[in-house]
């Protein structure tokens, strides 16, 4: 049975037209000839709130019952899905619960309450926020909207292949980054759906391997939480849901450092004039490191996120 197919991206498509923008695609020769290919950058970081997480979070939440959204929604998020469930709530009349870290960068705090969100605090290193969204959304008959874990959630960040690859045409590859899964998910689905012989390369932090663990060992690894300075990829584990997908789309994981991504954020900022998130920049650092083998001609790339703080730009940059 396939979980999520071509049609729930293409329904979700529909579904967020009108409240997700339509990112722009970049181009830039000086990239092209540091790589050595034709990269088209998918500007996710252009993204409301900032990341492409408003795709999943809006979908998922859209298709919600007039009751359920009266009762409210729980979400628990390291930031970019605790942004995008308070501005979807907000936007369909719902109110939102956030679980947040509690070393969260201030500049997502910030946003989630500037949405009108609840937030609550835990510690990521020793507490278990899927137990606590659970709990939360049990007490308070909350809808509990995962950062992955979600078939609509899923669906809904795929939306973002689907579009660079009807405004890029054909690709070889596409280069995603990966923390909990559900973006590489949604756009292998509709990457394979789209063109079946595209490679699709997925890039994590080298602290934070869990999925090129689990892809190798044929079976779900967990590792210490990352430190990172991609906080947005700081999984310990893959979903369940998402590695179920993940495992027969999912061609090849690489690793980038966190010295190779402050490069790259370096690069956005010199030459492409974008600012992006640590996590954000892991596929382009893997393509400016040579990362990717033998890069294909044309290659996708998901820009994931650019919220960052001006303050810790700086210093991730210094």
């Amino acid at each position: 049975m396939t979980i999520v197919s071509l049609q729930d991206i293409r329904d979700a498509a529909k579904r967020i037209e009108g409240a997700a923008h339509r990112t722009p695609v970049i181009r830039s020769r000086t990239l092209d000839a540091l790589t050595g290919a034709r990269l088209y950058l998918k500007a996710e970081n252009l993204q409301r709130v900032g990341a492409f997480k408003f795709r999943g979070a809006y979908n998922a939440i859209a298709r919600l019952d007039p009751g359920q959204l009266a009762r409210g929604i729980a979400a628990y998020s390291s930031g970019n899905h605790a942004q995008a469930v308070a501005l979807a709530a907000r936007e369909l009349g719902s109110t939102a619960v956030i679980v947040m870290p509690s070393d969260t960068p201030a500049a997502k705090l910030d946003a989630v309450a500037g949405y009108g969100a609840e937030i609550i605090t835990y510690d990521r290193y020793t507490g278990d926020r899927e137990e606590i969204g659970q709990r939360l959304a049990a007490e308070r008959g909350l809808a509990l909207i995962p950062p992955y874990e979600h078939p609509d959630v899923i669906a809904g960040q795929g939306t973002a292949a689907l579009e660079l690859l009807e405004e890029a045409g054909d690709l070889d590859a596409l280069v995603v980054p990966v923390g909990g899964g559900g973006l590489i998910a949604g756009s292998a689905t509709a990457a394979k759906g789209l063109q079946p012989g595209i490679r699709v390369i997925g890039v994590e932090p080298e602290a934070g391997d869990d999925t090129q663990r689990s892809l190798a060992a044929g079976e779900r690894v967990r590792i210490p939480v990352p430190r990172t300075i991609a906080d947005g990829q700081a999984a310990p584990i893959p979903g369940e849901l998402t590695f179920s997908i993940n495992r027969r789309l999912v061609d090849e994981i690489v690793t980038v450092s966190d010295d190779q991504i402050r490069d790259a954020l370096r690069f956005a900022v010199d030459r492409l004039k974008q600012v992006m998130e640590p996590s954000g920049a892991s596929g382009l650092a893997a393509l400016l490191a040579g990362r990717v083998p033998s890069p294909p001609a044309r290659i996708g790339v998901i820009i994931s996120g650019g919220n960052v703080g001006a303050a810790r730009l700086a210093s991730l940059l210094a």
